[in-house]
């Protein structure tokens, strides 16, 4: 069977969308094809790259995207991943399902932060709370 396509949307796809494509291949690679991109790309977030080099996935080499960059592909889903791209996201035509699933912004919410470790646990527990929503998919993908 092919495997479902799936875009992950935000606003600046410079975190929470860059983690989710990042986890869906690492999850679901042989029944997922993940993508990420933002209405307004912005550069990846170093301490999303951290994040995720903690759990030994790489996500230095990813570069932020504009949705417009995907426009030949039908995907099966895309997922917003925060409020702005649920309300500025663009049609997609035929058979595309959409989902909002909304995650806290960890660059917003570190920005009053102490230190760097509590910036930092911010970026941990939205990456978590991500692992844990793709890891129920396909099951998951419920509208």
């Amino acid at each position: 069977m092919k495997p479902l396509q799936i875009l992950f949307l935000c606003t600046g796809n410079s975190c929470r969308s860059q983690m989710a494509e990042a986890w869906a291949n690492r999850l679901k690679g042989s029944s997922i094809k993940a993508f990420s991109a933002g209405v307004a790309p912005k550069g990846i977030d170093p301490k999303a790259i951290n994040a995720m080099a903690e759990m030994d996935i790489d996500i230095s080499a990813h570069s932020s995207k504009d949705i417009d960059a995907f426009a030949d592909i039908a995907f099966d889903y895309v997922i917003t991943l925060c409020d702005h791209a649920n309300e500025f996201s663009p049609f997609f035509p035929g058979k595309t399902k959409r989902i909002h699933k909304a995650f806290d912004d960890p660059p917003k919410l570190a920005e009053g932060a102490a230190s760097e470790a509590e910036a930092m646990a911010h970026y941990r527990r939205v990456r978590d709370e991500i692992r844990d929503y793709v890891a129920t998919f396909p099951e998951g993908l419920e509208e």
